[in-house]
C-alpha cells in the first residue's frame, strides 16, 4: 500500500509541474497584479472617492438655495365652482452662518486628506501581504519537493532493509523502523501538498491569478536604511498612519469651531416672485354666469437674521461631544506612532535573525549531508544502525526546511520593514503599474455646482 501511494504521489507531482506554465513569473509581477486587481484595494479607492463628496456637500452652505412651488385647487359648493392656483419662484442665500460652512469644508478637506493617507496604508498592507504570499507559496513548494524527495529516499532505505533480512544480514526490527519512517513521510507529504494548495489560494485572492511557476525572490535589501533607529526616523515622519490621524485631529478641530457657529446669529437673503389667480363661476341666479377675479403678481425681498438663545441644552452638548471626540483624536496619533514604532523594530529583528538562520542553516545542512552519507556508510559495513541512518536522514530534511522556511521570512521580512516604514508603494518598488491617484477625482468633485453623473460617466 505504502508504494503505491508513492508512485500516486510521484505521478501527482509530474501532472502539477505539466500543468504550470512555461513563463515564470516575478515577485514585482506579482505585485503589480496585486495592485491593480486585489478586491480590498479597489474598495478602499471607491471610499476615498466616497469621502472626496464631503467637500462638494459642505461648499454647498455658501451657494443659494433655489426652489419653485406651485398649487392648484378646486372647489364646489352648492352649484358654485371655485377655482384657484399659485406658482412662484423663491431663492435664499446664506449670508452668515457662524463660520458653519467655512469649518465644515476645512474639516472635510482634512478628512479627504486623511482618507489619501488611509489609502496609502491600505496599499501597503495589500503589497506586503501580496509578497508574503508569494514567498509563501515559494517556501511551501519547496517544502513540499523536500518531503518527496525524503519519501523517495525512505522508498530505498525500506527496500535496502527488505533485501538485507532476506539475505540475514538485518532484522525485522529494520525493516519495520523503515516502514514506519516511510508511513510518517506519506502523511508529511500530505500535509505539505495541502499547505501548498491553501498558500496558492491565498496567493489568488491577493493577486488576483493563480500561482504558475514563479521565480525565486530576493529581499529589497537595498531599499532599507543602514540600522533600526533610521528606520524608526524615517517611519515616524512618513508613515501614512500616523499622517491620517493627523489630518483627523485638524478635522476634529474644525467641526469642534462649526458646533461652536451653530450658537451664533444667523443671517441670510431671501427673495421671491410669485403669480395668483382665482376664477369664480356662479350658477342658478338668473343672468349670472362666470366671474373672474382675476390675477395678482408678487415680488419680495429681504433679510432674514435669528439669534439663538435656548435650543434645550443641544448646541452645548454637541460642541461638548466635538471636543471630546477631538481629544480622542489626538490620543488615536498616539496609538498609531506606538503601533508603527512596534511594527518597525519586529519586522527589523525578524530580518537581522532570519538571515543569520540562514547562514547557519546552510552550514548545518552541508553537516548534517555529510553526517548522513558518513552513517550510510558505517551502516554498510555493520558500524551503524537502520535507526541511525533514519535519525541522520531526519536531520537532513529538518535542516533543509528550516532553511526554506527562513529564506522566506528573510524576503517577507524586508517588505514588512518598508511597510512598517511607510515606504512600500509601487514607485518605490519600481513596478510595472500605472499609480492611482486620487487626487484627480478630487479636482473633478470638489467644486462641482451640480451634475449628477461621476467622473467616470455613471
Amino acid at each position: 500500500m505504502i508504494r503505491k501511494g508513492l508512485v500516486a504521489v510521484v505521478a501527482m507531482s509530474g501532472v502539477l509541474a505539466l500543468s504550470q506554465p512555461s513563463m515564470a513569473e516575478t515577485i514585482h509581477g506579482a505585485l503589480a497584479r496585486a495592485y491593480q486587481n486585489n478586491s480590498s484595494m479597489n474598495s478602499a479607492r471607491a471610499g476615498v472617492r466616497v469621502t472626496d463628496e464631503n467637500v462638494a456637500i459642505a461648499k454647498s452652505g455658501w451657494r443659494p438655495q433655489i426652489g419653485a412651488t406651485g398649487n392648484l385647487s378646486y372647489a364646489s359648493n352648492s352649484g358654485n365652482r371655485i377655482t384657484a392656483g399659485s406658482f412662484g419662484v423663491a431663492i435664499q442665500q446664506s449670508l452668515f452662518d457662524g463660520f458653519q460652512t467655512l469649518n465644515n469644508v476645512r474639516a472635510a478637506e482634512s478628512q479627504v486628506r486623511a482618507a489619501n493617507e488611509s489609502l496609502r496604508n491600505t496599499e501597503q498592507n495589500i503589497l506586503f501581504n501580496a509578497a508574503a504570499a508569494y514567498v509563501d507559496v515559494l517556501r511551501d513548494r519547496q517544502i513540499a519537493v523536500l518531503r518527496e524527495r525524503n519519501l523517495e529516499f525512505l522508498g530505498e532505505q525500506v527496500r535496502a532493509a527488505t533485501s538485507r533480512f532476506e539475505v540475514g544480514e538485518g532484522t525485522r526490527t529494520d525493516v519495520a523502523q523503515t516502514q514506519a519512517q516511510q508511513a510518517a513521510a506519506v502523511a508529511q507529504l500530505s500535509a505539505a501538498r495541502a499547505q501548498v494548495l491553501a498558500s496558492e489560494a491565498a496567493y489568488l485572492q491577493l493577486v488576483g491569478d493563480r500561482p504558475g511557476r514563479l521565480d525565486a525572490a530576493s529581499p529589497v535589501a537595498k531599499l532599507l536604511p543602514g540600522n533600526i533607529d533610521a528606520a524608526l526616523a524615517t517611519a515616524l515622519a512618513e508613515h501614512p498612519a500616523i499622517k491620517a490621524t493627523l489630518h483627523l485631529v485638524d478635522a476634529a478641530s474644525f467641526q469642534v469651531k462649526s458646533a461652536e457657529g451653530a450658537m451664533l446669529p444667523q443671517l441670510r437673503a431671501e427673495a421671491g416672485v410669485s403669480h395668483s389667480y382665482r376664477d369664480t363661476v356662479v350658477s342658478g341666479l338668473p343672468g349670472v354666469g362666470a366671474q373672474g377675479d382675476g390675477s395678482s403678481n408678487a415680488a419680495s425681498i429681504g433679510l432674514n437674521l435669528t439669534i439663538p438663545i435656548y435650543q434645550g441644552g443641544r448646541s452645548s452638548a454637541q460642541v461638548r461631544q466635538s471636543k471630546e471626540s477631538l481629544g480622542q483624536a489626538r490620543i488615536e496619533v498616539d496609538v498609531a506612532r506606538d503601533q508603527v514604532r512596534a511594527a518597525v523594530t519586529s519586522a527589523w529583528t525578524q530580518y537581522v535573525a532570519a538571515r543569520e538562520v540562514v547562514a547557519a542553516g546552510r552550514e548545518l545542512v552541508s553537516a548534517a549531508q555529510l553526517a548522513l552519507n558518513g552513517v550510510i556508510e558505517e551502516r554498510n559495513v555493520g558500524q551503524r544502525t537502520t535507526l541511525d541512518v533514519l535519525n541522520a536522514q531526519a536531520d537532513v530534511i529538518a535542516a533543509q526546511i528550516n532553511v526554506a522556511s527562513a529564506e522566506r521570512d528573510v524576503v517577507a521580512a524586508s517588505y514588512a520593514i518598508l511597510s512598517a516604514m511607510g515606504r512600500l508603494s509601487p514607485v518605490r518598488l519600481g513596478l510595472n503599474v500605472a499609480v492611482y491617484k486620487p487626487q484627480e477625482h478630487y479636482d473633478a468633485v470638489k467644486g462641482k455646482w451640480y451634475g449628477t453623473k461621476t467622473p467616470d460617466g455613471r
